[in-house]
């Protein structure tokens, strides 16, 4: 018998009935190990050895895996073919060496790119050994995380309240998303004109653009102001206007790559509206498999573009058979990375069976859709280049003194558009190319034709900031940069949000305050460890490492050799806050040009502005030199700087159908709304929603949220009100005690019943996870045969079960839900019921507690020795 160890069930499942009864296929469910997350399991001085804990969950399997070791004759590490999976491999090793579950066995290592037949008969024909290279790199990564984490984040918990933790490529993400929004801020808008004319030359009517103005060449921006761009409308009309040339240009259009982890995060996101975490849990489970079929798709974590040259001509069948020859290259298209620090390793990520189009295919949602995109990416990727005639007129008034241009393209041949094109991220308008608008066809015209003119249009506009990061964006700055890796790049973005550093507004990431600060304190006192360069170069020598061109140890040493002695400055030195406050005084307090004090407080207009910290509170926060007196209060954004009283307690004015007074004002648990409620001892109050600002409050969204709960109308089955209104969990509806969470607070004010009706029957069928939903069954077995009641299958929270009246039986680990029959589960419902207490047996009697003895009238009863506390990490 031949053991094979591999990651997951779903996994071990698939390549065992391709290996046949002398395999015996169990899976570790992940890594088994990990570092304990406490102080001192990374030992520098004891060159960095390292402690290994075992995860309990991983525990009772390990021991599992020890056994059937020692029954085999070989045992076959085939964990995934990455860095991660080499580490998996050596931990299992490791365990099982020392638990001698291995004696003289051999040990090989095989790694296969896909779950198929061939691909695995294939890999376990070539075995090789475990690359130790792979792993030191491995080690090397996991202790550089960890000497940050646990060297940084207790600076930042002693010196400044709030802060959670910060990470060696976490903090450099958070100062991507700060340094954007501190762009946005100090962005200046720049005022300019448009001038177009709609014109015809006995044709059908087309725009053109004034290139040409007094005699001079007109970029984008260079129309200043109305003056300009009604002196530029006014020789338009004044002269006849003649076209002076046509340029037809036949251009190229090349179609992109197939897809890597970071492009398939990214192109979901802007296509799917995928984060990419919910990206990467749909990509694992094609890539493991979700039938007979085996897996879906290669594997998705990789850097490589290129394809193995089956999966070529697998392509080009396909693109033949689908679409014609004519949309078949003569040759392969090869592709190579372009990203900083790539490993091209594996293939890119591609159907495994690129003849399995996704109409053939019947997935959950999720998981149909990226197969869909991976598919088309892929099928393109190998596909004609599309072809377009892209045209350019020139038009000029008689002297040559004003000119117009009109652009335009016409596709003559699709090529890889029939079938995909790549999304694009947003840009800054007003930045943008005059080559790029030319979408627009052009009507048939000829040189030296007089064009009149029909319309001409002057439009003012304003240059915009660079837009906030979006999860894609995001992940192709980090990708360029050369942090950190792909396949952690999800984990990152997720952790920053666990942390309350960033939030989401319209899916573009906001730095919160604490996070604003964190990068501050960072930049200023560890800047070498938050720079992009710094980071960067740390993934080439670990590129280097695993290539065993450098050796782990060294670039362990190092680095610790400069981080130690900065923690222990920063750890010894008094008034961080206050250094702080002067460091980032510009940032915080900016200049108003007018020669007035920024720091004066605009409340008590006596005091000064400081950088605050409340260790009670656990915030930093922007406050008067003269408190308590004075409770001038705001958060770190430079914008709230304006607006006078917008910090403190102010009065917002009198609502208008009741004649109250209606405030802003600072409490212990944030901003809040309050007016008096007649009839009531007690005023009525409302928290700020996410995302509003109590700088920006006006009087009119205070009335708006202290009308909340609001009524939307009676239930058309049961007569009963539906209200909306906001909670400690955010902005909901309510009927009949089932609650349902509305997209934001906007829609509280909005939603009409049919909405409300909606939102409530989906949470009501369980297409949404929430408190008291009844979830739908996924499958109805019908009738017990013995009792009558029905028999459904259900998804549960720890996983599917099988429910028939008050039994519930979960259903055996490799089961589809989808597939059981009734002849399955009535064997499940019935050990199930047997196993349950019956009812009316009796529970034995505790026994009887000694009583105790009352203590003796006025004496104080002896001091009880104070328990022994372990440390905790919060402790250290």
């Amino acid at each position: 018998m031949q053991l094979v160890i591999v990651e997951s069930p779903a996994k071990a499942k698939t390549i065992n009935k391709y290996l046949g009864s002398d395999f015996h296929v169990l899976a570790s469910y992940g890594h088994v190990r990990d570092l304990p997350s406490k102080d001192g399991s990374v030992k520098p001085d004891e060159d960095f050895a390292m402690d290994w804990e075992i995860d309990p969950k991983a525990s009772k399997r390990m021991s599992e895996i020890a056994e059937a070791a020692k029954r085999s004759d070989r045992v076959i590490l085939a964990t995934d073919p990455d860095r991660e999976g080499e580490a998996i491999s050596w931990h299992v090793l490791d365990i099982l060496t020392k638990k001698r579950a291995l004696k003289d066995k051999p040990v090989e290592r095989v790694t296969f790119n896909a779950i198929t037949k061939s691909a695995v008969l294939e890999a376990m024909a070539a075995p090789r050994q475990l690359d130790m290279e792979l792993v030191e790199a491995y080690l090397a990564r996991r202790a550089l995380d960890y000497l940050v984490g646990f060297t940084l984040s207790p600076v930042l918990w002693r010196k400044l309240p709030g802060a959670r933790s910060a990470g060696r490529v976490q903090s450099v993400a958070l100062r991507i998303v700060v340094d954007r929004e501190l762009e946005i801020e100090r962005f200046k808008a720049q005022e300019y004109w448009s001038v177009e004319a709609d014109l015809n030359a006995d044709s059908p009517p087309f725009t053109a653009r004034l290139v040409k103005h007094e005699g001079k060449r007109i970029q984008r921006l260079d129309i200043k102001d109305e003056a300009t761009a009604q002196a530029a409308r006014t020789a338009i009309a004044a002269s006849p206007l003649t076209i002076r040339s046509i340029e037809k240009k036949p251009i190229k259009r090349s179609p992109a790559p197939p897809f890597t982890t970071s492009t398939l995060q990214q192109e979901a996101a802007r296509k799917l509206g995928f984060n990419a975490q919910r990206t990467m849990q749909a990509a694992q489970k094609l890539y493991e498999g979700v039938d007979e079929n085996g897996g879906l798709i290669t594997y998705m974590r990789t850097d490589g573009v290129q394809t193995t040259p089956e999966g070529l001509a697998q392509a080009r069948e396909v693109i033949a058979d689908r679409f014609g020859p004519a949309f078949v290259p003569s040759e392969p298209r090869y592709y190579k990375a372009k990203a900083k620090n790539a490993q091209e390793a594996h293939e890119a990520i591609r159907p495994t069976n690129i003849a399995r189009h996704p109409d053939s295919l019947r997935l959950d949602g999720d998981l149909q859709r990226l197969y869909e995109l991976i598919w088309k990416r892929m099928v393109a990727s190998q596909m004609e280049s599309a072809r377009l005639d892209r045209t350019t007129v020139e038009i000029e008034t008689p002297n040559g003194q004003t000119g117009l241009r009109a652009t335009g393209q016409v596709v003559t041949f699709d090529g890889f558009l029939a079938v995909y094109e790549e999304g694009r991220d947003e840009r800054q308008k007003g930045a943008e190319s005059e080559e790029d608008d030319d979408s627009s066809r052009l009507p048939a015209l000829k040189e030296g034709a007089i064009a009149k003119v029909d319309a001409i249009r002057t439009d003012q506009h304003f240059t915009e900031p660079p837009p906030r990061y979006s999860e894609a964006t995001l992940v192709k700055k980090l990708e360029e940069l050369g942090i950190g890796r792909p396949s952690t790049y999800a984990s990152i973005l997720t952790t920053l949000r666990d942390r309350s550093y960033v939030r989401m507004e319209n899916n573009r990431f906001v730095p919160e305050d604490n996070g604003r600060l964190v990068t501050a304190f960072l930049e200023q006192f560890f800047g070498r460890w938050v720079q992009y360069d710094f980071t960067a170069a740390l993934e080439t020598q670990l590129d280097e490492v695993s290539a065993g061109d450098m050796d782990w140890k060294a670039l362990l040493r190092e680095f610790w050799s400069h981080l130690k002695p900065a923690q222990a400055a920063v750890l010894e030195r008094q008034g961080v806050i206050d250094e702080l406050d002067q460091a980032i005084g510009p940032f915080l307090f900016p200049d108003k040009g007018d020669g007035s004090d920024p720091r004066l407080c605009p409340l008590c207009k006596t005091g000064h502005l400081h950088l605050k910290a409340s260790f009670k509170m656990k915030s930093s926060f922007i406050g008067c030199s003269n408190y308590p007196e004075c409770r001038y209060t705001r958060g770190f954004g430079a914008g709230e700087t304006e607006g006078g009283e917008a910090g403190g307690d102010r009065d917002l004015g009198v609502d208008p159908a009741t004649g109250q007074p209606v405030s802003l004002k600072i409490g212990r648990f944030g901003p809040y709304v309050e007016t008096a409620n007649p009839g009531e001892e007690k005023p009525k109050r409302s928290s700020l929603p996410k995302g509003w600002s109590a700088a920006t409050l006006t009087l009119e969204q205070a009335v708006r949220l202290l009308a909340l709960p609001r009524p939307v109308g009676e239930h058309p089955e049961d007569g009963k009100p539906i209200t909306a209104g906001l909670g400690r969990y955010g902005p909901f509806i309510l009927h009949a005690g089932t609650y349902a969470n509305v997209a934001d607070i906007d829609e509280v004010f909005e939603i009409g019943l049919n909405r409300a009706v909606v939102l409530l029957a989906e949470k009501r069928a369980g297409k949404f996870a929430g408190r008291g939903a009844a979830a739908a069954p996924l499958k109805d077995l019908g009738a017990h045969p013995e009792t009558g009641e029905p028999v459904h299958v259900m998804a549960g929270r720890f996983g599917p079960y099988v429910k028939s009246g008050k039994i519930n039986a979960t259903l055996p680990k490799g089961t589809v839900p989808e597939e059981l029959t009734m002849e399955a589960a009535l064997p499940l419902l019935a050990a199930r019921a047997d196993a349950a207490p019956k009812k009316g047996a009796k529970k034995a009697a505790p026994a009887k507690k000694p009583a105790a003895k009352k203590p003796a009238a006025k004496k104080a009863p002896a001091k009880k020795p104070a328990a022994k506390m372990t440390a905790t990490k919060a402790d250290t």
